[in-house]
């Protein structure tokens, strides 16, 4: 299953520099992980904002929700997840 995934992160202004690099760095490792497994097909970078949009290719609902709750900045983010499907005019 494709699913679109907007991910605005808002870290706040008051967390140490040091605690938001960690996490960061954390972050990358597990999100790069997922992508070498071809779960995490797709990432973009929002122009402009802290922000991303990806793809991701999972088994089910419950898969997406597990790998995006265990991301690290999954607290400090606001996430919009979209169902896709093959269109009728792709070649």
């Amino acid at each position: 299953m494709l699913y679109m995934v907007e991910m605005n992160v808002n870290i706040p202004h008051d967390m140490p520099e040091e605690v938001a690099n960690e996490i960061k760095a954390t972050e990358k490792a597990y999100s790069q992980e997922l992508q070498r497994s071809g779960k995490w097909a797709y990432i973009w970078r929002v122009v402009g904002e802290y922000k991303n949009v990806s793809i991701f290719d999972v088994e089910s609902n419950e898969e997406l929700h597990t790998l995006l709750s265990g991301l690290p900045l999954f607290p400090y983010m606001d996430i919009k997840v979209t169902a896709l499907c093959r269109h009728p005019s792709a070649i």
